[in-house]
């Protein structure tokens, strides 16, 4: 018996056009894609297509693993190619008697001179916690992402994303399922910390196993190329959310195992598929650790680097699709913790994250920052992190200090807004990349973890922007989680609450208890707030850019909550054309 498929396929990288290619020649463009896989034994992994482009890749070890990510070359551009997979010579994929249509590369093209991109088509959301009961049904109601799957599979003619970004929280180290536990029982006392949390490489790759096994979320990730980066639950709640709570965790007997096997999972899983293949032949790590027999003590070092100066390594990447740049920014494993100086993004990130997004404007008309923590929250939300920012940083004294870490801990509050240095550097350089003759259309900052989705637009730039006084583009948050967990009521009523005017006068009152100036700008919410299981997809073609919300139904359904365009012809307007389940 040969090698067998264990996980995956998942199609990860495409390369597109960077926005100066024509048909006719203009710019350079090979196309070519990234195929992940784990087998169960060490084996070549091939990706044959069936237009006679492909790949191979011998397989690496990591901690008794073995994965391969298959570069594929030779992609006609344009076209979309079903493709199989091979271990060993030996048909892994598509699975015997599988009810989905084939996987398929799909190749962008690149547009005549004088003719515009095709549209661009980006689906995102964040938070999906796989569990299912005995029973097969779902604790946390049906899943958007299985819902999208169960469409496309069921419609070869409806339209595909282009990308799908899972903007974190694709899996749930701190609260695993009842499938999940027992399986961990029968493999260590839980009456041992931590407990029914995961503790090594080994259980992560269990959590994989039930996120991505799910048989059409599986086929999905086999079609559709995705993007990741990683948010708090992937290694725990509330990660790195001050020096304090940092100097707890590393006090624990467990805290070091679970981090570095958190860092090292994610690189594997998530990381390897969001670099390119020129990134992939650039990199010493992924050269260390494809060259030995094992590459786990390389990858474990990196990861132990990693912790202990974090600026070492750059978790953030870019990705350029025709004339929309995406830039996804690591909000967690970065951060500056010491109370003085605490900041979301060292200063090596966040001099990287600048020049990324303001430089080759002038090929660009949308830019987009994948950011799993929201920069415009409910307003009471943002003025509670501020005030607790100030009461940690000690400016009412050691007391309140000691009161604002447990408030911030409790409350998890610490989002941009409890970071406010890196919340006011955030909204320079959203102001600075949407103005000027060469500014974008939108600049979009993409996000989750709230558990409700909205969308907000700053005060003072929908005017400005809106009057058209010179070229400058219109600066929207559009916030989507979560893909698949619960929402208690409660939550419900509180994220609520916080955008209400009431809310408002109750977070400015904080906001003066600790001494806080009100933004130089406020925001408004320009839609929602929705509660749900939801993705949001924005089509992106020209200049204008259309947004539309779905939300899973019973019997695996999406079915859309709200749709909204909006254009870049003077006056910029914005096009309402569904306001449904506002409630």
């Amino acid at each position: 018996m040969g090698a067998g498929l264990r996980l995956g396929p998942l199609l990860r990288y495409v390369a597109w056009p960077d926005g100066t290619e024509t048909a006719a020649g203009g710019g350079t463009y090979a196309p070519a894609a990234t195929v992940w896989i784990e087998a169960d034994r060490p084996a070549t992994a091939e990706v044959r297509c069936a237009d006679g482009s492909g790949g191979r890749a011998r397989t690496f070890q990591i901690a008794g693993h073995h994965y391969a990510l298959v570069t594929v070359t030779g992609l006609t551009p344009g076209t979309a190619t079903a493709y199989e997979v091979l271990l060993d010579g030996r048909g892994v994929w598509p699975l015997p008697d599988s009810p989905h249509p084939p996987s398929t590369i799909t190749a962008p093209g690149t547009p005549a001179p004088g003719t515009p991109h095709p549209p661009l088509h980006v689906t995102f959301g964040s938070c999906r916690w796989a569990a299912t009961g005995a029973d097969g049904r779902r604790p946390a109601g049906p899943d958007a992402l299985g819902a999208l799957a169960a469409r496309l599979a069921a419609d070869p003619g409806a339209v595909r994303p282009d990308v799908l970004l899972l903007l974190g929280d694709q899996v749930y180290a701190d609260k695993t399922s009842r499938e999940t536990r027992r399986w961990l029982a029968a493999r260590r006392d839980l009456s041992d910390p931590p407990g029914a949390q995961v503790g090594d490489y080994e259980e992560y790759t269990r959590l994989y196993y039930e996120s991505w096994l799910d048989p059409e979320v599986r086929w999905l990730l086999s079609t559709v190329p995705s993007l990741m980066i990683f948010d708090d639950h992937d290694v725990i709640d509330d990660w790195n959310t001050s020096a304090a709570w940092l100097s707890e965790m590393r006090a624990t007997p467990w805290w070091r195992e679970r981090l570095l096997s958190g860092l090292m999972s994610y690189w594997v899983h998530q990381h390897l598929g969001n670099l390119s293949p020129a990134e992939l032949a650039a990199d010493p790590l992924y050269a260390r650790v494809c060259a030995g027999p094992d590459g786990t003590e390389a990858l474990r070092r990196f990861a132990a680097e990693a912790d202990a100066d974090p600026s070492r390594t750059r978790w953030s990447y870019r990705r350029d699709l025709g004339r929309t740049r995406l830039l996804m920014v690591d909000t967690r494993a970065g951060r500056v913790l010491d109370e003085q100086k605490r900041a979301i993004l060292g200063e090596e990130d966040a001099f990287w994250v600048r020049e990324q997004a303001l430089t080759g404007r002038a090929d660009r008309d949308h830019l987009l920052i994948g950011s799993s923590l929201p920069w415009l929250l409910p307003p009471l939300v943002h003025d509670a992190e501020q005030w607790n920012a100030s009461l940690c940083r000690g400016d009412r004294g050691d007391r309140w200090a000691r009161v604002g870490e447990v408030l911030r801990r409790g409350s998890d509050l610490e989002h941009w807004a409890a970071f406010p240095a890196s919340f006011a550097w955030l909204t320079r350089l959203l102001t600075d990349a949407a103005e000027g003759p060469d500014a974008p259309a939108t600049v979009s900052v993409l996000s989750g973890d709230v558990h409700h989705a909205y969308v907000a637009e700053p005060d003072v730039a929908r005017d400005r922007w809106g009057g058209r006084a010179g070229r400058a583009g219109r600066v929207l948050q559009l916030t989507c989680s979560p893909v698949h967990q619960r929402i208690p009521y409660a939550l419900r009523l509180g994220f609520r609450f916080g955008w209400s005017r009431a809310g408002r006068w109750l977070g400015r009152a904080l906001a003066r208890h600790a001494r806080v100036e009100a933004p130089e700008s406020g925001w408004a919410r320009t839609g929602g707030p929705w509660f749900g299981n939801q993705l949001m997809t924005l089509t992106l073609h020209g200049r204008s850019a259309r947004l539309r919300l779905e939300q899973a139904r019973r019997g695996g359904v999406l079915v859309t909550a709200h749709e909204r365009t909006w254009t870049d012809e003077p006056p910029l307007e914005r096009t309402d054309c569904g306001l449904v389940n506002e409630i």
